[in-house]
């Protein structure tokens, strides 16, 4: 539902030739294929772990990597590559009135990166989308939890490439990667909000439809790539720090067991080890969504604040 919805929207009120959008719904489209195969094979032929785990991540790689490289190679995003009369048009970032490199770092407090990664950002690339894709789909255990925070962490994305594609903006007052091409990329991830909206109506507790793995994966691709094309990878700790938050809790619960043969939570992802502490399943929803706005507005905040 949120993966048609969104798509159908991107297609009716964006530009879907914009490489900032092709390349967001094409990342969503294949992560949600993805997830739509491992749900076929747990509900239609009975496979209570779906498509196994080592598969699924080849496949995420694959699906980031291919990203990666369109974002790296593509001369309206990146300078590498461009023709000459392509740079004069204004191909790739600038900040302020200084071309950036794709392979740059910006870092949240910090006006100009401190880093630049050439090549190497290439795979750095593939781990946020994985990352962001597998972090979506640990939050996706209570009712509504996931696509709460999907909104605010996608609403704060949204507002975050209007202001970079304003020109004035970006590069005079706030002095963030401005790209003329961003514009059309505030549609598709006002077009997520949207659809995330709708299906919490149906979504919130208790659940009269569920997101599955067609729906988690998707939304985790496409916020990760959101991400990239902002030059804003980095903010994506802080704007989605619920959803890194559930991925560290799962990463530092199996680490500790396997070294130390014990448990730092009650239960991984972190949001049963509240509802296992006697929080009720509405409190941790609620909880997690305020927390999830205020990160979201705290990192908004940070664009003038450094």
């Amino acid at each position: 539902l949120i993966l048609g919805s969104v798509l159908i929207s991107t297609l009716l009120w964006a530009r879907p030739l914009n490489p900032f959008v092709a390349l967001c719904a094409c990342t969503m489209a294949a992560c949600g294929l993805l997830g739509m195969c491992d749900d076929y094979k747990k509900v239609k032929e009975k496979k209570a772990d779906g498509i196994s785990g080592r598969q699924k991540l080849l496949w995420q790689v694959a699906i980031a990597l291919v990203a990666a490289c369109f974002i790296y190679y593509k001369p309206e995003v990146s300078a590498v590559g461009a023709t000459h009369q392509q740079l004069t048009d204004g191909a790739g970032f600038c900040l302020g009135n200084t071309p950036l490199s794709i392979g740059a770092l910006c870092f949240p407090l910090w006006k100009f990166p401190l880093l630049n990664l050439h090549w190497l950002i290439i795979p750095f690339f593939a781990f946020i989308i994985v990352g962001c894709s597998n972090a979506v789909n640990l939050t996706d255990g209570l009712d509504g939890l996931a696509t709460g925070c999907t909104i605010s962490t996608a609403l704060a994305y949204a507002v975050l490439a209007y202001l970079a594609h304003r020109f004035y903006i970006a590069t005079e007052y706030l002095v963030i990667p401005h790209n003329p091409y961003l514009g059309e990329l505030s549609v598709f991830l006002f077009a997520l909000v949207g659809a995330c909206f709708g299906f919490l109506w149906f979504n919130c507790h208790p659940a009269k439809v569920f997101m599955g793995d067609t729906g988690s994966l998707a939304i985790g691709g496409a916020l990760g790539s959101a991400a990239i094309c902002t030059k804003q990878e980095l903010m994506l700790i802080i704007i989605g720090g619920v959803f890194v938050m559930e991925a560290m809790s799962v990463i530092l619960q199996v680490g500790s067991f396997k070294l130390r043969r014990k448990r730092i939570f009650r239960m991984a992802p972190i949001h049963h080890h509240f509802e296992l502490a006697g929080w009720h399943e509405n409190q941790v929803i609620t909880r997690f969504w305020i927390l999830s706005i205020m990160l979201a507005l705290f990192g908004l905040a940070l664009l003038k604040i450094a």
